[in-house]
């Protein structure tokens, strides 16, 4: 265990976990991707409305959701509890991608802006110059890109890409993909990732990962779980989402979430979502959906 996590966790709790840990993630053999895992990953792609999604140049989504306790507690930076119960956020696949996230809590408002090579936080319209505050937003952001896009996310910049063993998501027999990328999410140099496709309909039902972006949470593994799927212009969309732990605390509920707003091609261009406020165009709510 790294010990930026062992420094989160009492001793007691260390001693009880010590002998219980797995990596989560198999290793890769070797590098660039299988023919068999590419034609999976493509399938699922494909399954989720992959024609559809090229035609969008910008996304307006809006979230809604729950923290757990205790992982407030963990990783208060990166949950940011106080700043992150809802979300509008935006994002421009045309030359980027950028995304814009604006997020709500009790203690008001935190806007991001993260495109390639960079991140921006503001808190209350105030900038953050915190090393750890941006390299957490970053996570965050490419983290919930990635959530939100499942296998198109992985079309790209795999260092690998191979199939793993079938394993049962909620019930549903998946086949599995190993992935690496170089860079990772957020400021990760590298990360790790293995992909849960549903084995008879194709949709991506969990997401396990690496979070290498941040140095407390250098060697934990958490994953995402799909459910709720709806398709909404040709796309096929999760829209219920559940994060938990997989090391260094086995099945340690995280967040749950949903999609509550999403609307497509607004015409959004990189100005009107790239400062400290959504420009009028960006800051109108997205379309609720049912």
């Amino acid at each position: 265990m790294r010990p930026s996590l062992i420094r989160l966790l009492p001793l007691a709790l260390l001693l009880l976990l010590g002998g219980c840990m797995s990596r989560g993630i198999p290793l890769t053999a070797g590098s660039g991707e299988q023919p068999a895992a590419r034609a999976l990953l493509q399938k699922s792609a494909d399954a989720h409305g992959l024609a559809a999604f090229r035609q969008i140049n910008d996304l307006s989504v809006a979230y809604s959701g729950e923290w757990y306790g205790l992982v407030s507690k963990l990783q208060p930076t990166l949950i940011d509890a106080d700043f992150r119960q809802g979300s509008q956020e935006r994002i421009l696949f045309k030359g980027g991608p950028l995304i814009a996230q604006h997020h709500l809590g009790p203690k008001g408002s935190k806007q991001v802006i993260r495109k390639t090579g960079s991140v921006q936080v503001f808190y209350n319209d105030a900038p953050s110059k915190d090393p750890e505050v941006l390299a957490a937003a970053a996570l965050v952001a490419d983290g919930y890109r990635m959530f939100l896009t499942g296998p198109f996310h992985f079309l790209d910049g795999n260092l690998s890409l191979e199939t793993g063993e079938d394993e049962n998501v909620e019930g549903r027999l998946c086949k599995t993909l190993v992935a690496m990328r170089r860079p990772g999410h957020g400021l990760s140099g590298e990360d790790r990732y293995l992909l849960f496709i549903d084995a008879e309909n194709h949709l991506v039902r969990r997401i396990r990962f690496t979070m290498e972006g941040l140095k407390s949470t250098q060697g934990a593994i958490a994953e995402v779980d799909f459910f709720d799927h709806r398709k909404i212009a040709g796309v096929t969309w999760p829209t219920r989402f559940h994060e938990r732990l997989r090391k260094p605390i086995p099945n340690l509920p995280v967040h749950d979430w949903r999609l509550i707003g999403l609307d497509i091609n607004r015409g959004l261009k990189a100005a009107d979502i790239a400062g400290p406020n959504f420009s009028a165009r960006a800051a109108e709510a997205a379309r609720r959906i049912d």
